[in-house]
């Protein structure tokens, strides 16, 4: 075991920790007044959910030993045969007990993405049988093809560094799909009622994704200082050009512009931060920048529906145009253990990106909407007209995010 190896990914696992409560913050500065609280829970109660389903099975559904290449047997099932020792075929240097804890902090914002798409009209009580399903049902086997020993879309050749395809596609298409399924918001035309509290969360975003990006190297080496450069990259050249587009279309650079400009440029380079150069990082920003920009603006006028914080705009867009990035622009000159993409003479990795993006929207999309399905046989999933006029603050949770006498 190497000790700065451990203490790199520690660090890093407290980093990506720290982005579910920024998340929070960020879409609680973004809804209505009366819904902040609501909002905010729906990411903390992830934090609740998930650690407690991911020592149970989780944790072995996504990395336990495989089977047929689609889930982990229960063999790490209440963390048995998970300890101090390192684990060669997932780190040779730090703890297996630690990778169990890093990939933790992913499987929880996951689920905490998609909240976004649907903010404002779910119940609590179904929220709470639907973070818990999707995670077991659709989180934990993508995390297992992508990323387990022994997973399909791993043994295919696919590359995702920091889960382009296993978070920010899986919470973009599912939530796009609970969006639409829940139904639109009554009272929709809203302003952000703290844009101080979601410029804190963005950048705390920012501030721990160098984690999550970085500290999918599992180790401090020259691949990991790469993510790292590359992550900061392509987050300042997307937020240039989301401000830039912003500005010529609406003559006005606004915050709120800046951090999803940001967050958009952070979800493309996630999948490739670990592949690429730093150049091309700063293409696959700009890029992912303008792509978000207009995906936000129009693509929910033009379709007509209600993805509230845009889940979809942002994660789906950017982690499709993230993975296929990928597969242009990898390559072996910046990590050995990827592969050379389509600039670097290597055109079927696009191929293998396609593949497994593909895989991951139809699997999300399907795999959502039974899970909706299900969970509206047993709850009531909308609030009612009543409780969305009240504010769902009150009317679920009994309490007021701001008291002014």
């Amino acid at each position: 075991m190497n000790f700065a190896d451990t203490t790199f990914v520690f660090l890093s696992t407290v980093l990506v920790m720290i982005m579910t409560p920024a998340l929070a913050m960020f879409y609680g500065g973004m809804v209505k007044t009366k819904n902040t609280l609501g909002t905010m829970m729906h990411s903390y109660a992830c934090m609740i959910i998930v650690s407690l389903q991911w020592i149970l099975i989780g944790y072995s559904i996504a990395f336990g030993p495989d089977i047929s290449g689609l889930i982990g047997n229960f063999q790490y099932a209440l963390l048995h045969h998970v300890g101090f020792k390192p684990f060669a075929p997932y780190s040779s240097t730090i703890p297996h007990s630690l990778f169990m804890m890093f990939q933790l902090m992913f499987a929880i914002i996951t689920p905490g993405l998609i909240t976004g798409a649907f903010a404002e009209r779910i119940k609590f009580p179904a929220f709470i049988l639907f973070i818990l399903l999707w995670t077991t049902i659709i989180y934990d086997p993508l995390a297992h093809w992508v990323w387990g020993n022994g997973g399909w879309i791993k043994n295919l050749g696919a590359l995702d560094f920091a889960g382009g395809t296993v978070v920010h596609i899986s919470s973009g298409a599912s939530g796009l799909v609970a969006a639409i399924m829940i139904g639109k918001r009554k009272y929709i035309k809203t302003s952000p009622n703290n844009l101080t509290l979601t410029f804190i969360g963005g950048t705390l975003l920012w501030f721990g994704w160098f984690g999550f990006n970085a500290g999918s190297a599992l180790a401090i080496n020259d691949v990991a200082m790469n993510a790292f450069i590359t992550t900061n990259t392509a987050a300042a050249a997307a937020a240039a050009a989301w401000i830039t587009c912003e500005w010529f279309i609406t003559k006005r650079p606004t915050v709120l512009g800046a951090l999803t400009g940001t967050l958009a440029g952070l979800v493309s380079i996630t999948p490739a931060c670990g592949f690429v150069t730093v150049g091309s990082s700063l293409v696959i920003g700009i890029i992912g920048g303008i792509i978000c920009f207009f995906s936000v603006s129009f693509l929910k006028k033009k379709f007509n529906y209600d993805d509230a914080l845009d889940a979809f705009g942002c994660h789906g867009i950017g982690g499709t145009w993230g993975a296929i990035a990928t597969g242009i622009f990898a390559t072996k000159a910046v990590n050995s253990a990827g592969a050379n993409g389509l600039l670097y003479g290597n055109a079927s990795l696009v191929l293998k990106q396609l593949e497994a993006t593909a895989a991951t929207y139809a699997y999300s999309i399907i795999g959502t909407i039974i899970i909706i399905k299900v969970v509206s046989l047993i709850f009531k999933i909308r609030s009612t007209d009543e409780e969305e006029l009240q504010g769902l603050d009150i009317s679920i949770h009994g309490e007021r995010a701001y008291h002014i006498d």
